[in-house]
């Protein structure tokens, strides 16, 4: 039995919520991190949707984050929280790709990429625009900048920094004490 491998790049990264017996910094290719999702249930609602992270693929992109390793015991369980977790609203495609551990080794990850034709998908939002929606959205999870700065703050922790991320967590914080 293989092990299961899943890569985060958002809150994953900071809250898995699933066991895992490593992990490792990854590096996967074609897609970049954004804020391209509309979040109407986790960081928003339908009526004030918020942003959350997505995969979005794009000619030349990388994207970093960490690649967790699951004991194939209890991959299928797993897979099933994952699942109810990421697919809540079909806006995210699950797939697995190659991704690079910072060892140099390739291993395939499962990865919730966007679907740029789901209803909840909004790329190319300006940052300012984004900045505004974040600071104002609240979810099922709380608020959405709470997500937008957890996420900043690991990634630079993992001397992973994200500079969008880091000037949207600034703007943000602006915005929320104007």
């Amino acid at each position: 039995m293989q092990p299961l491998w899943v890569f985060g790049y958002g809150s994953l990264i900071w809250s898995p919520g699933f066991a895992w017996t490593s992990r490792a910094v990854a590096r996967l290719e074609g897609y970049h991190r954004s804020f391209c999702m509309r979040s109407i249930h986790h960081r928003g609602t339908i009526a004030e949707p918020g942003l959350v992270l997505a995969l979005d693929a794009a000619e030349g992109a990388h994207c970093s984050g960490i690649a967790f390793e699951i004991a194939p015991q209890i991959a299928e369980e797993t897979l099933e929280y994952l699942r109810a977790r990421e697919l809540i609203s079909a806006a995210y495609l699950e797939t697995v790709q190659p991704v690079t551990l910072a060892s140099g080794t390739a291993v395939s990850a499962v990865a919730y990429v966007i679907d740029p034709a789901h209803a909840q998908y909004c790329g190319g939002l300006s940052l300012e625009e984004q900045a505004r929606i974040i600071a104002r959205a609240v979810g099922g999870r709380g608020p959405n900048c709470e997500y937008l700065h957890q996420t900043a703050t690991h990634l630079r922790a993992l001397g992973l920094p994200d500079t969008e991320l880091d000037w949207l967590s600034q703007r943000v914080q602006a915005l929320k004490t104007a």
